[in-house]
């Protein structure tokens, strides 16, 4: 093997698991750990430069950072339970327990650059592009149908998971930047925003089409039959307050689980999810699906919708067909009838949630923006231009539904675009992210950072009893965890940012700090192909996604070799190493957005 370039921002980016799976990139234990140091305002600032809305996002994010949090490949490691830190409860502690921190956020532009940007929507795409630009000078304006900014995160998003005062916060602080709302205002032709001279235009406007279900009975029992987004937009504006005693959601998405516990606080008694796939294969979150069967909410599995039932011309139920699933050699899904009697359940009302799909019939098809056949725009993955090259794509609107944190990533990386387009430069041309390594020594034996690796298991978020949620479509479940608990918890972090960096040509190869290490992952022997060097080991390597650290360089020929999936960054070998060969240097990765780091130096002539 070839010796770790570590000067690769990437290398350590990838051993900070959790940031490097989060898509705007959040610098996780930066700001879990000035939690714990009950620096809760800084810790949100941390948030609030990658993904804009940490109150929010710390109440409703997909949390693609805890699936890749270390810390449960460690436990699992040592045949313990494996449950990673709770990352996104821990942001919203530090939206909970923040000061004012309006003072400490930019200042609207003093004088504008004369570029003008338009954005359609203001869910989180565009105000996270508005977020971006707006204080660089650019006019943006930022049009939605809606009277309120937020998008999704208003409309779709129950209040039982998320109130209304941090929706209005968060966007808050993002047109108190400058950037123009022009609420109630419905953009219906592309053209004609193009008319109106706009320099750049960036379409936010999510996914805003619920995909129907076209079977027999669909069009004589529509009155009873509603698509679950728009209900819940219904819901969240005041439209729907009510719903029939038996309910019946279709669908295995995060929607249907926010429909199906919409239901039972609007006097659905008997409310039912019923889903195609098996329940490992939903799309729902785990938590989502577990926070639906905590409040009495049952999930069938691999029940087809065959026909909805109807009685005197009202709906009274609806049958289905029981399958399985069986696979291909290729791993191929396709769900087979097992013969079995097809189940009717009695239903007043059934709410669709089987999907969400892209509509732009405001877009001309002839005004320069290409779509693809299945009806998405044909973008540059990595700018998000569209063929037209200063409209923009983002959020649900780019590739199809996804989450909030992802809408968040789209609107920083088409902002960067907008802004070397309309400097003058290529925007292929992306900037390198900004990347510091500080050493965290502060004598022989000790470190500036807390080292010990805490053994409790994951805390908890405690509920409001669910007799008193289920009464009140606006009582939040979630209380959020006490300064007490969340420092806890804070704990449980690995500190996975502080790296074990190692300089050969300091090691005398006394081995100390493989005596020491409490998870045998520092290896000194010598080199051979990756594949061979794993199992060779101490500990052998079985996880190929995560890269060994190796330098050579050293006296005997051998080469030092570190596997990174399960080093505690505890710093026992740095603190044991006689010659300072190992140091703990913390890594910090910092995404480069627009403004002058993003484009490119001008040289002067000589």
């Amino acid at each position: 093997m070839h010796p770790t370039d570590i000067r690769n921002p990437d290398y350590f980016h990838k051993v900070v698991d959790c940031q490097w799976a989060c898509p705007a990139h959040t610098p996780v234990p930066e700001y879990i750990r000035l939690i714990a140091a009950g620096r809760y305002s800084d810790a949100y600032l941390v948030n609030w430069k990658s993904n804009v809305f940490p109150g929010i996002l710390g109440r409703t994010c997909d949390r693609p950072c805890e699936p890749a949090c270390r810390r449960g490949r460690v436990e699992e490691a040592q045949a313990a339970k494996t449950e990673p830190v709770a990352i996104c409860r821990l942001k919203r502690v530090a939206a909970d327990y923040k000061d004012d921190i309006r003072p400490r956020l930019p200042k609207p532009a003093a004088k504008k650059n004369g570029k003008t940007v338009a954005c359609i929507g203001a869910g989180p795409a565009s105000l996270t592009v508005a977020r971006d630009l707006a204080p660089l000078g650019y006019a943006v304006t930022v049009f939605d149908q809606d009277a309120k900014a937020g998008g999704m995160i208003r409309s779709q998003i129950p209040r039982f998971r998320l109130p209304e005062e941090v929706i209005d916060e968060e966007c808050g602080y993002v047109l108190d930047l400058g950037a123009e709302l022009r609420a109630g205002v419905r953009i219906d032709s592309m053209k004609q925003l193009l008319g109106e001279g706009f320099d750049a235009i960036f379409v936010g406007s999510g996914a805003p089409r619920g995909r129907d279900l076209n079977i027999a009975g669909r069009q004589e029992a529509a009155k009873n039959i509603h698509i679950g987004i728009d209900w819940l937009s219904s819901v969240s504006f005041g439209h729907i307050s009510k719903i029939g005693r038996r309910v019946i959601v279709l669908g295995g998405g995060n929607t249907a689980m926010d429909c199906c516990r919409t239901s039972r606080r609007l006097g659905g008694e008997d409310v039912k999810v019923i889903v195609r796939s098996g329940f490992e294969e939903m799309k729902a979150s785990p938590w989502e699906k577990e926070d639906a069967m905590h409040e009495g909410i049952p999930i069938l599995n691999y029940h087809v919708p065959k026909r909805f039932e109807l009685k005197d011309g009202r709906l009274c139920g609806m049958t289905f067909q029981i399958v399985r699933a069986e696979y291909d050699a290729d791993g191929r899904r396709r769900l087979v009838p097992t013969g079995d009697p097809d189940p009717t359940f009695e239903c007043d009302d059934v709410l669709i949630a089987v999907g969400q799909e892209n509509a732009f019939p405001w877009i001309e098809r002839d005004c320069g923006v290409e779509f693809d056949e299945w009806g998405l725009p044909v973008l540059d993955a990595e700018t998000l231009q569209s063929t037209l090259p200063n409209v923009l794509f983002g959020g649900d609107s780019a590739f199809g539904p996804k989450n909030i944190i992802w809408a968040v990533a789209h609107g920083h990386q088409a902002a960067v675009s907008i802004d070397k387009l309309l400097s003058g430069e290529d925007p292929r041309e992306r900037p390198a992210p900004g990347v510091t390594l500080i050493s965290q020594k502060m004598g022989i034996h000790e470190w500036s950072y807390d080292n010990d690796v805490a053994l409790d298991a994951r805390y908890k978020v405690p509920w409001r009893d669910v007799k008193e949620t289920l009464k009140n479509v606006k009582a939040e479940v979630e209380i959020g965890f006490d300064v007490a608990t969340a420092w806890k918890e804070a704990q449980r972090c690995l500190n996975c940012d502080v790296q074990t960096v190692f300089a050969s040509k300091l090691c005398i190869e006394c081995d100390a700090c493989v005596d020491i290490c409490p998870m045998d992952c520092i290896n000194f022997l010598h080199n051979g192909e990756e594949q061979g060097l794993r199992a060779r080991l101490r500990a052998p390597a079985s996880n190929a996604a995560q890269d060994l650290y190796l330098q050579d360089g050293l006296k005997t020929g051998r080469v030092m070799v570190k596997d990174e999936d399960v080093c505690l960054h505890c710093g026992l070998c740095a603190e044991r190493c006689p010659t300072g060969a190992w140091d703990m240097q913390k890594f910090l990765l910092e995404q480069t957005q627009a403004g002058p780091g993003c484009r490119t130096p001008q040289r002067k002539a000589a």
